[in-house]
């Protein structure tokens, strides 16, 4: 086990800002995970554990906590045979889905250019290009802070939209999810009728589409707001928060370092020397200019940690 104290967060999330975290932890088996959960215990901290920190906000005064980020067995990917496989939560999920893709595989494929970890992604059911993660888990498994596993059926985990049973519980306990996702079980489809150079070029196509309208050379977290469950007044099927972003006339609005790319209006983006603090305030001033124009309650895809 990684243990350091007062670690920069900025080092570890892809908005490139936030302050230390009082303890940041790698661990790479079970008994480093449990050794993490008792020092919180110990500390009388709260923990959080992180992925690849690509849809985080860590305060400007950082994490009074434990940061724990999984890596070494946790990063397994285990070919059960016949289109099942057991992956590991720090797996990378650009890499578990090109693993399946070059095997014929189809389900996660259009999945690859997303840069967070198989752990966050099952948290938040991430997708893409129509695609969800959690559509082809079978089962995801957990441990404890008392360091017992659990198994939980893919119709226990409340998939929906952005959303699991997991968040859900993190939501309510704080941050500190009273269990850890430490792998995965996929059963995925064969391609009927697709050839893996036909996955190859699906694949192609969606990076490309993602390339030209995302500004993926600053920094950002991805998608700042979550998809409306329905529009405007006016356009009831509109539901891109991007759209009204733009039409409120926001793109390229700066507070501090922190802009709404004008790429697309959907992501903030740190277009140099931003701070937490600028990042959190230009998303609280785009949610009150869009309500104020269409009436619509944006709510934030990214995740926050610390006091702001």
């Amino acid at each position: 086990m990684i243990l350091l104290e007062n670690e920069p967060m900025c080092k570890h999330t892809s908005f490139k800002v936030g302050g230390p975290a009082r303890y940041f932890v790698k661990a790479e088996n079970a008994d480093d995970l449990k050794a993490a959960f008792a020092l919180a215990r110990e500390k009388a901290l709260p923990y959080f554990i992180l992925g690849n920190g690509t849809n985080l906000l860590v305060a400007d005064k950082g994490f009074d906590g434990v940061v724990i980020t999984l890596a070494g067995e946790f990063s397994e990917i285990q070919d059960l045979g016949n289109g099942s496989f057991k992956v590991g939560a720090a797996t990378p999920l650009g890499r578990f889905a090109r693993t399946t893709l070059k095997q014929g595989f189809a389900g996660i494929h259009k999945l690859a250019g997303i840069p967070g970890t198989l752990g966050g992604a099952i948290y938040m059911n991430a997708g893409a290009y129509g695609q969800e993660i959690g559509t082809c888990c079978t089962m995801v498994t957990t441990i404890d802070a008392d360091g017992n596993l659990h198994e939980h059926a893919a119709n226990e985990c409340a998939f929906g939209y952005r959303h699991s049973i997991f968040l859900r519980h993190c939501e309510a306990e704080g941050r500190s999810n009273p269990e850890t996702i430490i792998s995965a079980t996929f059963q995925l489809p064969i391609a009927e009728g697709k050839s893996i150079a036909d996955l190859e070029a699906e694949l192609a196509e969606c990076m490309a589409k993602r390339k030209a309208s995302q500004p993926l050379n600053m920094p950002n977290a991805g998608s700042t707001f979550k998809r409306l469950e329905h529009g405007s007044v006016e356009m009831p099927t509109q539901i891109a928060p991007g759209y009204y972003i733009e039409q409120a006339g926001l793109k390229g609005y700066r507070i501090g370092g922190a802009e709404v790319s004008t790429l697309h209006a959907n992501f903030i983006v740190n277009a140099g020397g931003a701070t937490a603090s600028d990042i959190k305030q230009l998303s609280e001033h785009v949610q009150k200019k869009v309500a104020e124009k269409f009436g619509i309650e944006l709510h934030r895809e990214i995740i926050l940690l610390g006091e702001f």
